[in-house]
């Protein structure tokens, strides 16, 4: 079994059609291979992936390195990939299966000058997104703080010298292109990154200004929405 690093925390209708997102993303990346699959969903709302057949190794693999996976224990040093759960001023609080939550120091984030708010602002980033961390150690017992993990500040400081991006929580990759496309921004847009089974970010085209995209579509889309202006 894999649990897989990205949430599943809509109800209704929208639970039921990101599980089918989800079913069919799955089988993208693993369908070609001899493995059978079901899905699952924790109590903390982490989907297991239950994988049987002669590729089995192989199709856990390929959904770790898609998705991350959710481990029962973290190793100091090890990087893991875990969701934005909370902020405060002392720092950012990511959900990687432990219960109480992995935080990162604001000295630790290593994404530029401000509180964790002004920098959750600054790129955007929406509640339950995954994000790459560097585990420390367990909080409290005198070991090394966990930090961002190098790709992941890269990853983030690239979407600030871009052409502005809109963040998206909340909703599937589909929803949201069908949303953008509805409301008549079919051109205002690159493409939609897909970043956890829930959370998407828009790259905007050149001269499509990213707030006034939110004002546009903010409407339509029940969702927690934030802007990335270069």
């Amino acid at each position: 079994m894999v649990v897989l690093a990205t949430k599943l925390y809509v109800e209704g209708d929208a639970r039921e059609r990101a599980l089918d997102s989800l079913r069919s993303l799955v089988d993208n990346e693993i369908g070609d291979l001899a493995a059978e699959f079901d899905l699952g969903v924790r109590h903390d709302e982490f989907p297991s992936v239950t994988i049987e057949g002669d590729d089995a190794t192989v199709a856990r693999n390929v959904l770790r390195e898609e998705f991350g996976e959710i481990v029962p224990d973290l190793e100091a040093g090890e990087t893991y990939v875990g969701t934005l759960e909370s902020w405060d001023d002392d720092g950012f609080v990511l959900d990687a299966g432990q219960g109480d939550g992995v935080r990162i120091p604001t000295d630790e984030l290593g994404l530029g000058p401000g509180s964790p708010e002004q920098i959750r602002d600054r790129y955007g980033l929406v509640q339950h997104v995954p994000l790459q961390f560097v585990y420390g150690g367990p909080n409290g017992d005198g070991s090394e703080p966990s930090r961002l993990a190098d790709a992941e500040r890269d990853r983030l400081y690239e979407w600030s010298r871009g052409d502005g991006r809109l963040n998206v929580n909340s909703a599937t990759r589909a929803e949201v292109r069908a949303t953008l496309n509805r409301a008549g921004h079919a051109q205002d847009y690159v493409t939609v990154e897909r970043l956890g089974l829930l959370e998407q970010s828009v790259v905007c085209t050149e001269g499509t200004d990213p707030p006034g995209l939110l004002a546009s579509v903010g409407e339509y889309l029940p969702a927690e929405l934030r802007c990335v202006v270069p």
